[in-house]
């Protein structure tokens, strides 16, 4: 229960502050974008050689957004799943992530300082594997999951930049399977371990050139209380390339490092780990497809 208890607190206001507004919703603006993205490569007798796949991606970035006098509440919530299918081998995850950001800030004597509070949530859909061993899971929802609260000052010079920086932060891993609970900095046993610092986060939304519009956030977060100077980075990236109204093209980066969670090491790449040990996480996917902004 206390690990739902900032999701249900932030679904109250959600809904005192829309009772409020009800009669009048021009303090909100929603937006949206929805896009699947596909790939096939077949072969029959091809010479050359190759292996046949298809795969599939869908995304879905929704935010809402509130502002009226001096407060600012803005939301935002990012989904994505997608499978790879390579001949006869069953479907492998391509993408998997679940995303949800609030911030609510209140204006200074400066309309671009606010006084901040900032959440955030992220775990994903499904069970990820040990490919190709389908039975050896490595991660799945909740395990592991992140909670972040954290309280400071965000500085907005205008709607493409913020920069919120924060000396109060709380960050609270959560792993729902005890078997992985080692593996991502948690004591054997463990469902969950508190951590208690300060944040940094950046992001940057604006167009590049027409048709073309880049989203990247940085999130930084340094525990006090254990090697402060191992510093857990987050950064995404996502670059939207519009062809026409319902054709796009998306590319996406995500890099993670986390001195907790422990990556098996193959030193001399022979196949055998030599051990675990923290690493650099990153993934990237370029897809065409079917879009609709809303």
């Amino acid at each position: 229960m206390k690990t739902f208890l900032p999701l249900i607190i932030l679904s109250c206001l959600t809904i005192s502050l829309f009772a409020q507004e009800k009669a009048d919703t021009s303090y909100w603006n929603t937006n949206g974008n929805i896009s699947l993205n596909f790939s096939e490569v077949s072969f029959s007798n091809w010479a050359a050689g190759g292996k046949s796949s298809v795969s599939g991606v869908g995304l879905l970035n929704f935010s809402v957004n509130y502002a009226k006098d001096k407060i600012i509440w803005e939301n935002t919530l990012n989904f994505g799943y997608g499978l790879l299918k390579e001949g006869k081998n069953d479907a492998t995850k391509s993408e998997d992530k679940i995303d949800l950001n609030s911030k609510l800030g209140l204006q200074t004597g400066s309309e671009k300082l606010l006084y901040s509070a900032l959440f955030n949530f992220r775990t994903q859909f499904a069970p990820g594997y040990n490919y190709p061993n389908v039975t050896d899971e490595i991660s799945n929802f909740l395990a592991p999951g992140y909670l972040n609260l954290a309280l400071g000052i965000d500085y907005k010079p205008s709607e493409k930049l913020s920069i919120f920086v924060s000396p109060l932060s709380g960050k609270l891993t959560i792993v729902d399977n005890l078997g992985l609970s080692e593996k991502f900095g948690l004591e054997i046993g463990k469902k969950s371990r508190g951590e208690f610092g300060a944040t940094f986060k950046t992001q940057l939304k604006t167009p590049l050139v027409k048709n073309v519009d880049i989203d990247t956030q940085l999130s930084l977060f340094s525990n006090y209380l254990d090697t402060p100077q191992n510093i857990d980075v987050v950064w995404d990236l996502i670059i939207n390339m519009k062809i026409n109204d319902f054709l796009s093209a998306n590319f996406i980066s995500n890099l993670i490092y986390d001195d907790d969670i422990k990556i098996d090491i193959d030193e001399n790449e022979d196949g055998v780990f030599d051990g675990k040990g923290p690493r650099v996480q990153f993934k990237q996917l370029l897809g065409i497809g079917l879009s609709y902004k809303f």
